[in-house]
């Protein structure tokens, strides 16, 4: 028997105690077993037990509810978290309520929203979170990228007991087909049962192209193992299957190994700080107009105007709105990736950016800046590189040139090109210049480089 269990043992032999623990249970299993340890604890410092608790508080509650603002003046004078003090007293408020008897004094904890134990605690950077990663394991790596990319708290990925938890089916475009994974899209979708959701709404979020490619590696590598996997297959194994008592690994188990490596890597911070690092960068890619606050909140799971009309209304996001929002969750990778692909890709896209800018500016008379802008306001929010690019070179291509051929002339060295007058256009081509085509109401002209001509 686990040594909380035994710790435990005696005081919960009393029938009217399990009753009030079953019918906490029903709401939440994970809060069921909190106020059963915080009962447990307050019992110990007050010398006493649930029973006692309320034989007390019907003897003299006067004396009882002195006994309780003594105790938290105590636990203050020790520098015990207003966290841990609230939660003992509303353990009691809890327990002596189930019993019909009301405390009638208010006691008071100072700095009740003050948490002292994380309150210097910094979100990792992309730079820790990769080391983190790198020393992690494949099946913890998943874990952590689940949390650190989809936004997932690690309850959800595996329950309190090990009971329930994220399954293969929880991935509707995953496919494992001749002992390989593919996925139909990516960012890959993500759903969290209510089951398994905190608010017990049903939602789903995405998992990136990063956080992808470590799932399929894990997922691979258990197959070479000779796992055979299925829908209902556990997303996060065990180490040892075999020795295993639960099918799913359980949420003290997955945050204790988060932890561990989390150490390894140089990082003393909480597991919790993955859901952290997940929720500060895609805030920081709203401020940037990647992403809105409602799908923000959605894939988040928390309480919101689209989480209400797909869970609480039992309604179905239409197929539109769902790419919407993938495609908006796509456009936040780079905040979340710690690989360099997402920001190389971003410094290609930024250098053929410039290339247009300075095309269109000296042959074209063009100012793409005013393009942007005027295309910005048109959509509602800022443009992703890859979005700028393929405004610049529309707007060229309306001019039936060809942009591609134009960087390339510049680029090399290779030609001149020149927007001249009509009236100039006999002078030019007089001296070797060749006529490209027109361009609003001037000409394109080109000429090879001197050292094109001799080469």
């Amino acid at each position: 028997m686990a040594r909380t269990a035994r710790k435990y043992l005696d005081f919960e032999k009393d029938d009217d105690l399990q009753r009030w623990l079953r019918n906490v249970r029903r709401g939440s299993p994970v809060h069921a077993e909190i106020v059963r340890r915080q009962l447990g604890r307050l019992c110990e410092l007050l010398s006493t037990t649930p029973k006692g608790m309320v034989e007390q508080a019907k003897s003299d509650m006067k004396r009882f509810q002195d006994s309780l603002e003594d105790l938290v003046a105590r636990l203050e004078v020790e520098e015990k978290s207003p966290g841990y003090i609230i939660g003992l007293l509303k353990a009691v408020r809890s327990w002596l309520r189930y019993n019909n008897i009301a405390l009638m004094r208010g006691i008071k904890v100072s700095n009740r929203n003050a948490t002292p134990t994380i309150e210097n605690e910094q979100v990792p950077t992309q730079a820790e979170l990769a080391r983190i990663l790198r020393t992690s394991p494949s099946r913890i790596r998943v874990a952590e990228a689940l949390m650190a990319f989809a936004d997932l708290r690690p309850e959800s990925i595996g329950n309190f007991d090990g009971s329930d938890g994220l399954m293969l089916k929880d991935f509707p475009e995953l496919r494992v087909e001749d002992r390989q994974v593919t996925f139909d899209k990516v960012p890959t979708m993500v759903v969290v049962r209510s089951s398994l959701s905190k608010t017990r709404g049903k939602y789903f979020t995405f998992l990136s192209h990063e956080g992808c490619d470590y799932l399929k590696e894990y997922l691979e590598e258990r197959m070479r193992n000779g796992e055979k996997l299925t829908s209902e297959s556990p997303l996060i194994g065990h180490d040892r299957p075999g020795a295993a008592e639960k099918e799913f690994s359980m949420t003290k188990k997955i945050t204790d190994f988060i932890r561990k490596y989390m150490r390894a890597a140089g990082v003393h911070k909480r597991p919790y700080v993955l859901r952290a690092y997940a929720e500060t960068q895609l805030i920081i890619a709203e401020s940037k107009g990647k992403i809105s606050h409602p799908y923000l909140q959605f894939i988040a799971g928390h309480k919101g105007d689209i989480e209400a009309r797909y869970s609480t209304n039992k309604g179905k996001l239409p197929p539109d709105m769902i790419e919407d929002m993938r495609a908006q969750y796509k456009a936040c990778e780079p905040f979340l990736s710690t690989t360099s692909q997402l920001e190389e890709s971003a410094v290609v896209k930024e250098a053929q950016i410039e290339a247009l800018k300075s095309i269109a500016k000296n042959l074209l008379g063009i100012d793409l800046l005013d393009v942007k802008v005027a295309k910005e306001k048109e959509l509602g929010k800022d443009l992703t590189p890859a979005e700028e690019l393929g405004v610049y070179e529309n707007e060229i291509k309306k001019l039936s040139i060809n942009p591609q051929k134009l960087r390339q002339d510049q680029e090399s060295g290779r030609f001149q090109n020149k927007l001249v007058r009509e009236r100039e256009l006999e002078r030019y081509l007089n001296k070797g210049w060749e006529m490209v085509q027109t361009v609003n109401s001037k000409i394109l002209v080109r000429k090879p480089t001197l050292t094109s001509e001799r080469s």
